[in-house]
């Protein structure tokens, strides 16, 4: 078969099993459908309040379906106040039923350029329990106060009915917040959503710069992002981040500090997302060394920032290459439990969060809609769903398959570049090496951006090292990219 008909679809699925997920719904999963269809969506009442009338937004992907998050924000004295509507997939999967055991096995959506692996059900994830445009939907409402330092202020959770005035996209809400581009027809027919996104951007902006002051990390991804038609790769394109995913990344880091602080602060047990110190800070140390900066012998993130800070602005053709570098050096994210009696925080390096969890997407990860159920139960004054060793079990389960989903992800993305490189054999790349170990050298190459191995003159090569390299061979049956050292 040539690699313009290899059958990515297939291949996708044959991965998934090989990673050790179970792509297929268990029996029971349509009879669960019908029956969260025929309960239909709660009403206000209680303590849920009516949010309908706000003007409620989202920004995500192209083609995302799974709309997990809403926002809207309103100026006050005092600063702005931020409100992010969190779909409440919680009160539609309850704990135990047959979609629920699925997704605690999965732990996550999948995400390949041919097929996705939902993690829920399609007709939950990106219907009944998808904040799309033009319905109402029930959601978990995390509220706080942006002052003019950037600081979270005035911190609440509670559960709302919402409605989503207008669905929205990275690639052009991006351009038009950055100045570089008209705004789409959605945008452009409503003056008070231009103030709106404005607004958020204006909240984002005071937020990352607060945590970039306390040493939050600023990277560059630059990412592939494969055309990829009726099973045919007719293009590998690249995204780059904009003033849209920035505002959309502050808006949930603070939304999950809000969720990690208010569980902490009533005693509750519940998972958090952490990224410990450095696995390799030394050869950190020494790619900064190479650029002319210093970092001191402990891991610390706030000079590291200001270094990259400093690259960006003083060589921004190569400042990407750097970050990637140090990005792959960083280490791994985990999830691990936190005891309602602990007394301290566990932090988060890379974001220099004191408390983070991950809250904003029950739809896509388990963790999330296990943090849903906390919140709700710690809302009633109820016992936790969960035990303690439910949820370290579930932690270790959650960092497992994170592990094995970023595997399926890594392989279908390479055999996604094969397919769409394999008449590019001999061309020289330029590219950034980004693993070295005893299991081999891979390089990432910048235009387009993919990853391969480097199996001709290897030798001496380490994480950061920018590189050129010829391209030997292609094999998307493998999810092989070789390439050699010139």
């Amino acid at each position: 078969m040539s690699a313009n008909h290899f059958d990515l679809a297939a291949a996708a699925f044959t991965e998934m099993v090989r990673q050790g997920f179970h792509p297929d719904f268990p029996n029971g999963t349509e009879e669960q459908i019908e029956q969260i269809r025929e309960a239909g969506q709660p009403a206000p009442s209680g303590d849920v309040r009516d949010l309908r009338g706000l003007l409620w937004s989202s920004i995500d992907n192209d083609t995302s379906r799974d709309l997990d998050q809403i926002e809207y924000a309103e100026r006050i004295e005092g600063g702005i106040r931020v409100l992010i509507g969190v779909a409440d997939v919680s009160g539609s999967v309850e704990k135990g039923s047959p979609i629920d055991r699925h997704a605690a096995d999965q732990t996550k959506t999948v995400y390949t350029a041919t097929r996705n692996f939902p993690m829920i059900p399609n007709e939950l994830s990106t219907d009944l329990t998808s904040l799309n445009q033009g319905v109402d939907r029930a959601a978990v409402i995390m509220e706080y106060v942006v002052d003019p330092q950037g600081c979270l202020r005035q911190q609440k959770i509670y559960r709302a009915v919402v409605h989503n005035t207008a669905q929205l996209a990275y690639s052009k809400v991006g351009p038009w917040l950055e100045g570089t581009a008209d705004p789409d027809a959605k945008v452009a027919a409503s003056a008070g959503l231009q103030a709106q996104l404005k607004l958020q951007d204006e909240a984002a902006r005071l937020l990352r710069e607060e945590r970039v002051s306390q040493g939050a990390l600023e990277f560059s991804r630059i990412e592939a992002d494969p055309v990829v038609i009726d099973g045919e790769v007719r293009a590998i394109t690249t995204a780059a981040h904009n003033r849209a995913t920035n505002l959309i990344e502050d808006f949930m880091i603070g939304a999950n500090e809000t969720m990690a602080e208010l569980l902490r602060a009533a005693g509750r047990s519940c998972i958090r997302r952490v990224v410990r110190a450095p696995e390799r800070w030394e050869r950190i140390r020494e790619l900064v060394a190479l650029h002319g900066g210093e970092l001191p012998a402990e891991p610390d993130s706030a000079p590291l920032n200001a270094f990259l800070r400093r690259q960006r602005a003083d060589d921004p053709v190569h400042y990407p290459d750097i970050s990637l570098a140090i990005i792959k050096l960083m280490g791994p994210g985990e999830y691990v439990l936190s005891k309602g009696s602990d007394a301290k925080p566990l932090g988060h390096f890379g974001l220099a969060a004191r408390d983070y969890t991950h809250s904003t997407a029950p739809n896509r990860r388990f963790a999330d809609l296990v943090a849903q159920r906390l919140v709700k139960a710690m809302l009633e004054a109820a016992p936790s769903p969960y035990s303690d060793d439910e949820l370290n079990a579930i932690a270790l389960k959650c960092t497992l398959q994170e592990k094995a989903g970023h595997k399926v992800e890594r392989a279908m993305r390479k055999r996604v570049a094969a397919v769409g490189m394999s008449d590019s054999i001999g061309k020289i790349f330029r590219g950034v090496v980004t693993g070295a170990s005893d299991k081999g050298v891979y390089v990432r190459v910048f235009n387009p951006p993919v990853e391969g191995r480097v199996m001709q003159g290897q030798q001496g090569l380490d994480v950061g090292d920018t590189v050129s390299v010829k391209l030997l061979h292609t094999d998307p049956a493998r999810a092989f990219i070789d390439f050699a050292h010139v």
